[in-house]
């Protein structure tokens, strides 16, 4: 049987006002979805009431594994893989699945290397492992990148959660409406984090991680019943989707060698994967505070490590889910050859609309606002974490610095003030994407993930240079390396690199995992340079 679509009669115009919009079950289920979250919120802060920065930003260091790796899983999902999964296989192919071959690698180094040395030494924030090395200008310019760098990241998250605000709100995805998304989705965001601290975020992330995942699960379903043919025929179509064009490549391929001239700067091949990805794995997982605080949260190294591998497994099926959206979105909305009567009326200009204007169009009643539920529920719970992570790390690495000696409650007053602080900077950046990314050709993804590589690239050298040698980093190299790795990336985005290069090199282009290994490892050698009179990361006997 059909889905009825009267209930979404509005053709996709972005001149038109609600021209996609909300009916009144949508709303309620969004509501629901609303109070849920307040119910979560002051449970949490009722059962994990914080006394000192340590309940705070590490839960008392008594959370279980499991919630740590769905919190982690959550995170690293976010709003870029709710929409930008189904656009990159929508407008590319699988390759993007490749990059979890480099994931994976990276979560074993970070298991087995990262995660012991930082229970070694009991630290609040990942950054306190460089001080005995590179003292504390060292410690509190790792943090500054990490703070810059988280910025970036959760700023361009942001942007894309209130690319779907504005589209339920407004029914279009301009400027102006999409500024209104960031303005709400950040006083949510922080309303909600400043509430109970890292306890409240990890459960919080429990609960959204099972709310997107079913509603994924179910458009998927949806998605697959609306196309009348059978699954041979898609797959087919898959194989060859332009019928005119029968050299056009498959959109099944998951795995390309990157050996080829056209694919040697492509972002997701197996030689990117393994030396790209697995270095942008290890800094993601091991440098920056939002993510391995979770770890921290666990009572010992052996189940932090445990829960970093069980997330990056957990997330390979959730990540191949939004893509199999993307390939069915690309029959239902590209080959009417298929779709017959069954295909829609209208048009999508604009890839980034694709899977919102499904789920808004095409749902029935209600089931639009448990799928928006669960795109908001991504957006937030990777924006609730960043901002406990920024807040924890303003706080352990650069403020007790400043103000030595204050007791834990003048201590937890400011970290809960440099989360709002944190959070309007957050909100300000993902203003800035609004234009960054509308003026890039860049997927989603791609711009999600790439302007994370202007503070991993440094933060990646430094720790490396920490943990595999004894003596090598001092302040000054660990300064050095962390602005040139960021000065690098800067230099290869096109709108500095057209004007180093201008010409014939101005149309080279370095997919940002290849950037990823050239700034990570001048950034490494350039800290290699000094030499510490520090010790190698000392053991406590504790882990």
């Amino acid at each position: 049987m059909l889905i009825d679509l009267s209930y979404h009669p509005i053709t996709l115009t972005a001149s038109v006002s609600h021209a996609i919009s909300f009916a009144k079950w949508d709303w309620v289920v969004l509501g629901g979805y609303a109070a849920l979250l307040v119910v979560t919120g002051w449970w949490t802060a009722k059962r994990n009431k914080s006394a000192d920065t340590a309940d705070y930003f590490l839960g008392g260091r008594r959370m279980p594994a499991w919630a740590v790796t769905i919190s982690f899983v959550a995170t690293t999902l976010s709003a870029a893989t709710f929409i930008g999964g189904p656009e990159q296989a929508f407008r590319g192919n699988l390759a993007y699945l490749s990059s979890n071959i480099g994931n994976v690698i990276a979560a074993f180094v970070v298991a087995f290397l990262f995660i012991p040395a930082f229970y070694r030494r009991r630290v609040s924030t990942v950054y306190e492992l460089l001080e005995n090395r590179a003292g504390a200008e060292g410690r509190i310019a790792a943090s500054a990148m990490f703070m810059v760098g988280r910025v970036f990241a959760s700023g361009a998250r942001l942007y894309m959660g209130a690319l779907a605000a504005s589209l339920v709100v407004f029914g279009d995805i301009d400027a102006m409406h999409v500024m209104w998304g960031v303005v709400a989705f950040t006083v949510v965001g922080i309303v909600y984090t400043l509430i109970g601290g890292v306890a409240s975020v990890i459960w919080t992330d429990v609960i959204q991680f099972f709310i997107f995942v079913s509603a994924a699960a179910i458009a998927g379903a949806i998605l697959f019943h609306r196309i009348p043919v059978p699954l041979e025929q898609i797959i087919d179509a898959l194989r060859h989707p332009d019928l005119l064009h029968p050299d056009v490549p498959s959109k099944l391929t998951w795995l390309e060698s990157g050996l080829r001239k056209e694919t040697i700067n492509h972002s997701y091949t197996l030689i990117s994967a393994i030396f790209g990805f697995s270095l942008f794995g290890i800094a993601a997982y091991g440098t920056d505070q939002d993510m391995t605080q979770r770890m921290l949260t666990c009572k010992t190294a052996d189940r932090g490590s445990k829960s970093i591998i069980a997330a990056i497994f957990l997330g390979i099926p959730v990540t191949i889910l939004f893509m199999l959206i993307g390939l069915l979105l690309f029959v239902f909305y590209r080959r009417p050859d298929l779709m017959g009567i069954n295909a829609p009326s209208y048009g999508v200009d604009d890839s980034r609309k694709i899977f919102l204007t499904f789920i808004l169009r095409e749902m029935p009643t209600g089931v639009s606002g448990l799928m928006m539920a669960g795109l908001f529920a991504a957006g937030l719970s990777s924006l609730n974490s960043a901002l406990n992570a920024m807040a924890s790390a303003f706080t352990n690495d650069v403020y007790k610095k400043i103000a030595p000696d204050r007791d834990e409650g003048h201590y937890l007053r400011v970290g809960q003030g440099a989360l709002i602080g944190w959070g309007i900077l957050v909100g300000a950046f993902a203003v800035v994407c609004i234009a960054w990314q509308s003026g890039s050709e860049a997927s989603l993804i791609d711009f999600a993930l790439g302007v994370m590589t202007f503070a991993y690239s440094g933060l990646l050298g430094v720790f490396l240079t920490v943990l595999l040698t004894k003596r090598r980093g001092n302040a000054p190299s660990v300064i050095a390396a962390l602005v040139i790795g960021f000065v690098i990336v800067l230099a290869f985005q096109p709108f500095v690199w057209d004007r180093i290069w201008p010409g014939g090199w101005g149309v080279v282009r370095l997919a940002f995992p290849w950037q990823m290994l050239i700034a990570s490892g001048i950034s490494f050698a350039v800290c290699l340079t000094g030499r510490s009179n520090g010790s190698a990361v000392p053991d406590d006997g504790r882990s």
